[in-house]
């Protein structure tokens, strides 16, 4: 058996394992990247290729490096499209937005961390997570070609996305690290990358369009005026899907897509749950999808990635370089993720949660009747409030919809109750548990409110 010694290892080399590896790597410390793909795959991830942010994200790996990649940068909108209605909803999205080719994307940021000396093991499998006898995670063990490797290391970083192996291997017992986790806090999903002969009149905004059923929707994100990211994904709670049949069919309703020839197809899973309430054990941090950073009402998760990984890095350095990487030692790392989205993202579950229960019809009449501006705020910033004048006009527009307006404002008073109390997360482990059966009083509640099932 080969062994390798490190500083670090990260599992897997998305969005949040490469940040986290070249931060670690810029202040000079051993660190390798263990991805199963080959070399010439690895980046090719499913994706919306939606990126919002990027004028802010870390400068680890700065924009300069990834810009390149961002093939549509007149992206400025959403476009619902709600067919029971028979409306278009425009939604004004904040802040900067690209559509990428999230495969040319993950090539440079590999090149990045690469050039800061970050190693790679490609085509490397992990089968297994050391630990010992005290349960510190020490390092990783898998098989290259068939030949098996241990990767030795202080700190062991899992970005290997979401429903990680890593976490079925872990004895996580007498830690904070959220082992509350299931299928059913999880979207499947598909996308094909789609040709289409003529320029689609949309190409400054990103399409959705609900399912037919509810927890589910179609998109269309324009990477050129001519080549789409044209895809679907459903909540695993639901019925399951015919992902590939349920796109195609679409695609064969709309006149743009006619002579249409695709160029890629790839599926995943990606969390629409909250952030882990913890997603440290001694020796091992969890970032990106493996830890739920995912907005779980748009299913963006790039942005969230990219600081988890930095943070993460930064984290494992301080601790090495205190010889100390127990619990207490990488707590911080999980204050900074609720500080600056975990806790907007676990207010946002509160509106997964609720579309899990209502009618979709009645949603789809909902959200037709509300204003683009408030619907956007309540979607990327985590809560939104409404002048008495603009509830009233809501109320008018939307009569009929009144039952599922008051459960909807219901909701939202319990969302912004969540939200300040994920403001007020623990500033150690030992405070932990009494945090959580806060946090779940709330649940119980908003699960009363709402009539959906208990999701965690």
């Amino acid at each position: 058996m080969t062994t390798h010694e490190y500083d670090v290892v990260v599992a897997g080399a998305g969005t949040a394992g490469c940040y986290a590896a070249t931060t670690i790597a810029d202040a000079g410390l051993d660190v390798a990247i263990v991805e199963r793909k080959d070399e010439t795959e690895a980046g090719h991830i499913a994706c919306g290729d939606a990126l919002k942010g990027a004028d802010a994200f870390p400068e680890a790996i700065p924009k300069s490096r990834i810009e390149p990649a961002f093939t549509n940068t007149g992206v400025d909108h959403g476009r619902f499209e709600i067919p029971q209605e028979d409306t278009v909803l425009e939604i004004p999205v904040p802040g900067e937005l690209a559509v990428i080719d999230r495969w040319d994307y993950g090539r440079r940021l590999i090149e990045a961390a690469a050039d800061a000396g970050v190693e790679f093991h490609y085509e490397t499998v992990i089968g297994d997570v050391l630990q010992d006898e005290t349960g510190r995670v020490t390092g990783l063990r898998g098989k290259h070609r068939g030949d098996a490797i241990d990767f030795a290391a202080d700190v062991v970083i899992d970005g290997a996305g979401s429903l990680s192996l890593l976490q079925d291997k872990v004895d996580f017992s007498g830690t904070t690290f959220d082992t509350n986790v299931r299928y059913s806090q999880f979207c499947s999903a598909y996308r094909e990358i789609v040709e289409v002969p003529e320029p689609v009149e949309w190409d400054d905004a990103l399409v959705f369009k609900p399912t037919e059923r509810a927890a589910g929707y179609l998109w269309y994100f324009p990477r050129t005026d001519t080549e789409i990211n044209a895809g679907l994904g459903f909540q695993m709670n639901e019925e399951p899907m015919q992902l590939i049949e349920s796109l195609k069919r679409d695609l064969r309703d709309r006149p743009e897509f006619a002579g249409a020839t695709v160029t890629d197809k790839l599926g995943a899973a990606l969390p629409t749950r909250r952030p882990y309430d913890s997603a440290i054990a001694p020796g091992y941090m969890a970032v990106g999808d493996a830890a739920g950073h995912v907005n779980p009402t748009t299913g963006g998760g790039i942005a969230g990635a990219a600081y988890a990984g930095k943070y993460a890095g930064e984290q494992a350095v301080e601790a090495i370089g205190d010889g100390d990487v127990s619990e207490d030692a990488l707590w911080r790392y999980n204050e900074r993720v609720m500080d600056h989205f975990g806790g907007r993202y676990a207010g946002l579950d509160v509106y997964n949660i609720l579309s899990t229960a209502v009618d979709i019809d009645d949603l789809m009449g909902l959200l037709a009747a509300l204003p683009g501006e408030n619907l956007a705020e309540a979607l990327y910033e985590g809560s939104t409030s409404m002048s008495f004048g603009l509830k009233l006009k809501c109320a008018i527009k939307s009569f009929g919809y009144w039952g599922t307006i008051w459960n909807f404002y219901e909701t939202k008073q319990l969302a912004d109750e969540l939200l300040d109390h994920y403001g007020a997360y623990p500033s150690s482990p030992d405070r932990m548990t009494a945090w959580t059966d806060s946090r779940d009083e709330i649940l119980d509640r908003i699960y009363e409110t709402t009539g959906a099932e208990a999701k965690y």
